[in-house]
C-alpha cells in the first residue's frame, strides 16, 4: 500500500498545508501532491521536493511512466485524484536536483589523498570526498552543507559558495556555473518577457564575417545554433547545411543525431565532450531559455550517448583550440579557432577558423576556398536571367 494515493491508483489532489513533489519522465517535469504520510516507494528511483528531499523513490501511479517505471498502487484516501502536470524545464529537472547533482559529481573526483585527508582503516562506500569532509575544506557545519547540497545553495551567501568552490576544486568556468545556479534559484520563473538572442544579426556584424577573404567564419548562439556564416565557413560546414532545410543548423544536433558527424570530426568524442559542456554552462546561466528546453528534451530523448554525458555534469567553455576534420570535398583539416563574443548582440560569438601556413590543411583550406568562390560564380550565373545572360552588349 501507498498512504496518500487514491483508490483508482493515481495521486490524490493537495490539501492545503500539503507541499507538491516533482517527478520526471525522461524530461519532462510531472508534479505530483505530496502527504504526510511516508509514501513507500520504487527502489532506485528519485522523489524530488520541498521537504521530501531525503526520500530516494519516485510516487509509482498506474498508467503513468516515471523514471521508466509503472504500475499500479493500492490503498489510498478515496479523495480525488490530481491529474499529472507536465512542464519542461531546461534540466529536465528542477532547479535543486540540478544543484545536488552538479555539487555531488564535483566531490566525486576528488580523493581525500589530494587534499590531505586521512584515509587508513576507513571504508568508503563512494567515490571521492565525503559531505562532511567538504564541510571541514570550506569551513562550514555538516548539517549546512548538506542542505546546501540537497538545493538551499540559493540561500548562502557568495562567501560561503566561493569556499565550496574553493573546497571542491572547482575551474574559473565551474565556479560560475555554481554561482549561476545559485543566482538562478533566488528568482523566480520570469513572468515578462525575456531578452533572447537574435535570429539574425546586425548588418555591420555581417560585413565584417564577408570581408574575412580565406577565413572560415560564423556566428552562433548559447543553443549551438548556427546563426550566419560567410560564404567560406557555409562550406566548411556544409554538412550541418544538408539537414533539414526547415531548422537552423545547430553543432548538438548535428554531432549527436546525425551519423555522419562521426566521419566529419575526427576527434568526435572530445567535441561531444565539449558541446554537452558547453550546454550545460548555458543552462546553468538562462535556466528559463525555451530553446535550450527544447533541445536538451529532444536529444535527451533520442541520443543515449548525450544522456550519459548530460549526466556527468562537466562545464566548460572553449574559446580557443583546434578541430581536426574531415571534409568532403578537400579531405582532412586541422584548423586553430577563436571564439569571440559580441558585446553589442547578447547571446552571440563569432567562430573564425585558421591553418597553420605551410601545411597539408593551409593547403586543403585554399583549395576550399577556391571551390567555394567557383560555386559562388555559378550560382551567381544561375541566377542572372537567360535573356540577359545571352543579350548583344549595347553600343556606346
Amino acid at each position: 500500500m501507498v498512504p496518500g494515493v487514491g483508490d483508482d491508483g493515481t495521486v490524490p489532489a493537495a490539501m492545503p498545508g500539503e507541499v507538491l513533489l516533482r517527478a520526471y519522465d525522461g524530461d519532462v517535469e510531472v508534479e505530483v501532491a505530496q502527504h504526510t504520510d511516508q509514501v513507500e516507494v520504487e527502489p532506485g528511483v528519485h522523489l524530488d521536493g520541498a521537504s521530501g528531499a531525503d526520500a530516494t523513490g519516485h510516487v509509482i501511479y498506474e498508467n503513468t511512466l516515471v523514471a521508466g517505471v509503472t504500475g499500479p498502487v493500492e490503498g489510498g484516501t478515496g479523495r480525488s485524484s490530481l491529474t499529472p502536470v507536465r512542464r519542461r524545464s531546461v534540466m529536465g529537472m528542477d532547479q535543486r536536483r540540478q544543484i545536488q547533482e552538479f555539487l555531488a559529481s564535483r566531490r566525486a573526483r576528488i580523493s581525500p589523498e589530494s587534499v590531505g585527508l586521512p584515509t587508513a582503516g576507513r571504508k568508503r562506500r563512494v567515490p571521492g570526498l565525503r559531505r562532511e569532509e567538504v564541510a571541514s575544506l570550506a569551513g562550514v557545519s555538516v548539517d549546512y552543507y548538506i542542505r546546501l547540497e540537497r538545493g538551499a545553495l540559493p540561500t548562502a551567501s557568495d562567501a560561503v559558495i566561493e569556499a565550496v568552490a574553493r573546497a571542491l576544486q572547482l575551474d574559473a568556468v565551474e565556479r560560475a556555473h555554481l554561482f549561476d545556479l545559485a543566482r538562478a534559484g533566488r528568482q523566480p520563473s520570469p513572468a515578462t518577457p525575456r531578452r533572447v538572442a537574435p535570429a539574425t544579426v546586425a548588418a555591420p556584424v555581417q560585413a565584417v564575417l564577408d570581408a574575412m577573404i580565406g577565413v572560415p567564419a560564423l556566428v552562433r548562439n548559447a543553443v549551438l545554433d548556427v546563426v550566419t556564416a560567410n560564404d567560406l565557413g557555409r562550406a566548411l560546414y556544409g554538412e550541418l547545411y544538408r539537414g533539414d532545410p526547415q531548422r537552423t543548423p545547430n553543432f548538438a544536433r548535428f554531432a549527436f543525431l546525425d551519423p555522419r558527424s562521426h566521419d566529419f570530426w575526427l576527434d568526435w568524442q572530445q567535441v561531444a565532450d565539449d558541446i554537452v559542456a558547453s550546454l550545460h554552462a548555458a543552462a546553468g546561466a538562462d535556466p528559463h531559455n525555451p530553446a535550450l528546453t527544447q533541445l536538451i528534451g529532444e536529444l535527451s530523448t533520442r541520443s543515449e550517448q548525450f544522456r550519459q554525458l548530460w549526466a556527468r555534469h562537466d562545464v566548460h567553455v572553449h574559446t580557443r583550440g583546434v578541430k581536426r576534420m574531415r571534409h568532403p570535398v578537400v579531405g582532412l583539416l586541422e584548423l586553430r579557432f577563436e571564439l569571440m563574443y559580441l558585446s553589442a548582440e547578447p547571446g552571440l560569438a563569432l567562430a573564425a577558423y585558421t591553418a597553420e601556413p605551410g601545411t597539408p590543411s593551409h593547403d586543403n583550406l585554399s583549395l576550399l576556398a577556391a571551390w567555394t568562390a567557383t560555386q559562388r560564380r555559378e550560382s551567381d550565373l544561375a541566377d542572372i536571367p537567360q535573356a540577359e545572360a545571352t543579350a548583344e552588349p549595347r553600343p556606346q
